[in-house]
């Protein structure tokens, strides 16, 4: 019974200093690392516990039990005092001499001796309680600890070589159980995990010999032929200190562009760290060499084509504006003095399927004659269609004879052109051609009348506007 008091002490002992350091310490690593402790030495104190109860009632527990119990303490006792010595406390970082993977191992290797040495009648559960703790300490490291061994033992590349990784590019500087850091043109370290290096295609600039073959294009003049130009670039690319006498250059004709003959200079250099000066060593020497044989890089050519655009002429449009006017019977009866009038102080508009050319409750000052498509004339808010205007139709009288806002919205089916006639110019109209103000008038009372009737069907009763009143009233609006 004190025996079994004693071990409950310890564990609840560790299991405190356990919390205790995860909640002071600011190192994450430290804190991800001490829940293994907290879950082995809350399971011991726990295992404690029942065996205490059961002992209450005269029950013996099983020696497994006890055994994988103890172990558990020793798994998480071990575990706290390697990664608390080990890890700063008060900076958020892993030593350097003791990366994470090593740290692993200590852990891993002290608990095999304490389970060899201290439980060594106990093999079968030692081993199942180990490999419980050995996964949950290398849950972060093990795949990487795997994709190590496996590039090490592939050897795909070696410390100094160059290679690229996926988008990253640089030399081998160093290979750990790890990751593998990678040193850039720039002068920058790039550390990459191995399992993403094992995932990865890998491109070594360094094998499978030291040289490496470089590329560059440059265009021609047609009027140059192929072997006069490979010749020059033969002689550039003698020119650069970098280029490798052995293996030999070439130069392929790489094809017909649109305005040059592209040629494919290819060489060789011995360090690939070099490449983008061995690049521009070819290139300036080039240029110069074409220079001394007269072939010319040509210019990039953009062939412009000219078209003399003639001025619309006014009167096309006024013409077919007086046509559309003369064939509406609002329109038919005047002038044709009168109806040119009209056309050269009006403009057409175009809307398209499901365009509104006017909405209801906007205010507005024109009329609308529509010439092609139609007009579906709606009532707001519910866009109930009660009229289709077809061409020789019009609309938009009623803002346009008193100023009050749009009555209806009118909206076009499929393309409409229509012809827009503002309050001025009907104020001339009237002035010449009265009667054809009294039309409008009367049409506007009838579709007034219309519009009020369809509202009633649906929200009730309306107030009727005789049309004397209304046409006293246009007249006073339009001054006539």
């Amino acid at each position: 019974m004190f025996e079994h008091a004693g071990l409950l002490i310890t564990g609840v002992v560790a299991l405190a200093a356990t919390v205790l350091i995860s909640s002071l310490t600011i190192n994450r690593q430290v804190k991800r690392k001490l829940r293994l402790s907290v879950f082995l030495l809350s399971a011991y104190v726990l295992l404690h516990l029942g065996v205490a109860l059961a002992a209450r009632f005269q029950m013996e527990p099983g020696e497994e039990l006890l055994s994988f119990a103890n172990l558990a303490c020793a798994a998480g006792i071990i575990n706290l005092l390697v990664i608390t010595f080990i890890n700063p406390l008060r900076a958020d970082r892993v030593p350097d001499r003791f990366p994470t993977i090593l740290q692993d191992f200590v852990i891993i290797g002290l608990l095999v001796l304490v389970a060899t040495f201290v439980f060594n009648d106990k093999l079968l559960t030692t081993s199942a309680v180990s490999a419980v703790v050995i996964g949950f300490a290398l849950q972060d490291t093990l795949g990487n600890a795997f994709a190590g061994l496996a590039i090490q033992s592939e050897k795909p590349f070696y410390v100094g070589h160059w290679i690229r990784v996926g988008n990253f590019e640089g030399r081998v500087a160093e290979v750990t159980w790890r990751a593998t850091k990678l040193r850039t043109k720039s002068g920058n370290f790039v550390v990459l995990p191995n399992n993403l290096v094992s995932k990865e295609a890998i491109t070594n600039y360094s094998e499978p010999a030291v040289p490496t073959r470089l590329e560059v294009e440059v265009g021609a003049s047609y009027l140059s032929s192929p072997n006069r130009v490979k010749a020059a670039i033969h002689e550039a690319m003698s020119h650069a200190a970098r280029v490798l006498k052995a293996p030999k250059p070439d130069v392929l004709l790489a094809n017909f562009d649109s305005s040059a003959i592209t040629y494919r200079a290819r060489f060789w250099i011995q360090d690939y760290e070099e490449d983008d000066t061995a690049r521009d060593e070819v290139r300036t020497a080039i240029y110069y060499a074409f220079g001394r044989h007269g072939i010319e890089i040509p210019w990039p050519i953009q062939v412009q084509y000219e078209k003399e655009w003639a001025d619309p002429d006014p009167a096309v449009g006024r013409n077919q504006r007086e046509g559309w006017l003369a064939s509406i019977d609002l329109f038919a009866t005047l002038s044709e003095a009168q109806r040119r009038d009209i056309a050269a102080t009006t403009a057409t508009r175009l809307y398209g399927d499901g365009e509104a050319i006017v909405r209801e409750g906007e205010p507005g000052h024109s009329m609308f004659v529509v010439c092609l498509g139609a007009g579906a004339v709606l009532l707001e808010p519910e866009r109930q269609e009660v009229a289709l205007i077809q061409p020789g139709g019009y609309f938009g009288e009623m803002s346009l004879l008193t100023g009050e806002p749009r009555s209806a919205t009118v909206v076009a089916r499929g393309d409409t052109l229509v012809i827009e006639i503002d309050a001025e110019q009907f104020r001339r109209l009237g002035a010449t051609h009265p009667q054809a103000v009294d039309q409008i008038g009367a049409a506007a009372v009838d579709r007034r009348t219309q519009l009020d009737e369809a509202r009633d069907a649906a929200a009730g009763t309306a107030v009727m506007e005789a049309p004397g009143s209304f046409i006293a009233r246009m007249r006073k609006f339009l001054g006539l």
